[in-house]
């Protein structure tokens, strides 16, 4: 268990990420067309996962525009943006924002935020994801990880893409 805050209040999440170094564990999120897809979908390539609890926050919103700007530059990299937002909700949210260079994926009939220790387990927000990054390398190991200290606070881009280098 890892605890965060939110608004500077301590609430916890259901394990710790993956260890970098790891094998990643597999998972079965929702795509846009409402299929799972696992790490298979993304073989051969690098994966950064950007966690967050909805892209209907404002901090969701700002780390999935700035992943899309960054993943249109990246080689071999495919950004996943993973929340608990329907699928239907992530679409028109990437519709209206216009981005296009980053795959939005849903929990909501997944184990994902279990598996992968981010699962909120108290407060207001308790079900959703916390906030982290996880960088996976085209053998699906994970090289990166960041669970965000704050909730409310953006992950450290420069730590993250610099993992992929």
């Amino acid at each position: 268990m890892a605890t965060i805050t939110f608004q500077g209040k301590p609430i916890n999440t259901i394990g710790d990420l993956p260890a970098v170094g790891t094998q990643a564990p597999d998972f079965q999120l929702t795509n846009r067309k409402m299929q799972d897809v696992g790490l298979a979908e993304f073989a051969g390539k690098r994966k950064v996962l950007n966690i967050v609890p909805s892209l209907d926050t404002p901090t969701c919103a700002t780390s999935t525009r700035k992943f899309n700007e960054k993943a249109a530059h990246l080689d071999n990299t495919v950004v996943l943006v993973v929340s608990a937002d329907l699928p239907f909700a992530q679409v028109r949210f990437c519709e209206v924002e216009g981005i296009k260079h980053v795959v939005p994926l849903s929990t909501f009939r997944s184990k994902f935020a279990h598996d992968y220790g981010v699962e909120l387990l108290d407060s207001i927000l308790a079900g959703l994801t916390a906030r982290a990054i996880v960088i996976i390398d085209e053998n699906d190991k994970v090289i990166y990880t960041q669970l965000v200290s704050e909730i409310a606070d953006e992950p450290d881009y420069v730590s993250a893409l610099a993992a992929l280098h």
